[in-house]
């Protein structure tokens, strides 16, 4: 017999709001998203072909830096999203915030 399946805690009202809605964001992680997964095939089809190790983990890290990376950047439009949202910016702070955070992605992304 097989397991009954869990089910999971309904979100609050608080977590409502931290879904992307911008459909560009949201595209541009999907997209980044779906180069991972095909990455990942990449390293799947190199274990199964016997491929060098060496070769696999340069693979690896790729994979992981495009996580990271999609990681970052959807962490950014997600904050971008709330501070507008929270703060409601005219157009000159827009662009201000704009450029700020375009700024911290690119300080973070230097992290990793």
């Amino acid at each position: 017999m097989a397991p009954a399946s869990k089910k999971l805690p309904k979100a609050s009202a608080e977590c409502d709001n931290t879904v992307l809605h911008d459909a560009a964001a949201r595209t541009e992680i999907l997209n980044r998203l779906r180069r991972a997964e095909g990455q990942l095939r990449g390293i799947q089809r190199m274990v199964e072909e016997g491929e060098d190790c060496l070769k696999i983990g340069q693979q690896f890290a790729a994979v992981r830096k495009a996580l990271d990376s999609t990681y970052l950047r959807m962490t950014v439009c997600f904050m971008e999203q709330e501070l507008e949202q929270k703060l409601a910016p005219d157009d000159a702070q827009k662009a201000g915030l704009a450029s700020m955070l375009k700024d911290m992605e690119t300080l973070l992304a230097r992290m990793g």
